[in-house]
This record gives C-alpha cells, structure tokens and sequence, in this order.
C-alpha cells in the first residue's frame, strides 16, 4: 500500500499535526488487523461501520473506514519529525497475508528510544 500523496494537513486544536493521505488501495480490515502490531487498534461501529483508529501513544494515530483510499493521521508535534518515516514505512510494507514484521520492529525500537529521549529525557 502506497501514500500518493498528503490532500489536508493542519494543526490541531490539541497541538497535534493532521495529514490526511490518499492511498493507492482502500483501506481493509485487514490492513488495521496488521497495525495492531504497532499500536492499539479501536473499531468505532458508533462513528460508522468500518471505522478503525489506531493509537500509538506519544507518536500518531490512524483513523480511517475500511473501503476507503484517504486515511488520517495524527502525529505528535514534537516527534513528528521522528515518526513521520515510520508511519511511511508501516503504509509502505504492508502486503496482505502472512509478513515478517521483524524489520520494522527492529526500526519501531529505534525510533521509540529516539521519542521516549526527546519527550522524557530517558
């Protein structure tokens, strides 16, 4: 699954920074089932069917309905320039079926020492 491109950025009420993305492929439940790897993955049937978050404390969230070609993302401000790559990646390696997440959770360590440094100072 490849992002196109950006199509909305902004800053939030809350200090965040949103990116809305236009993706190559719609969204599936299975491509959420594939985030909760890396986060905590909520389905929202209230907001709408089909309609997933994921929260990956301190780094980004991911909210999108299953179907779609445009997902939003949340990033904290100050460690986007940290894990902006990392949301890229996830996006960029996810295959359906089976996958070896290994890489990317050797990079998901790497870059969480980086977060937990800048935002904790540990």
């Amino acid at each position: 699954m490849r992002i196109l491109r950006s199509v909305r950025h902004k800053v939030c009420a809350d200090g965040s920074f949103m990116k809305e993305f236009l993706l190559d492929t719609p969204l599936t439940k299975e491509f959420f089932a594939y985030l909760g790897n890396f986060g905590q993955i909520e389905a929202l049937p209230s907001v709408g069917e089909g309609f997933y978050k994921l929260e990956k404390p301190d780094w980004f969230s991911i909210k999108g309905f299953a179907g779609d070609t445009a997902v939003e993302v949340r990033f904290r401000k100050e460690v986007m320039d940290l894990t902006v790559d990392f949301a890229y990646f996830l996006f960029a390696s996810y295959r359906e079926g089976t996958m070896d997440l290994s890489v990317l959770k050797q990079r998901e360590q790497a870059v969480g020492e980086r977060v937990r440094k800048r935002l904790y100072g540990r």
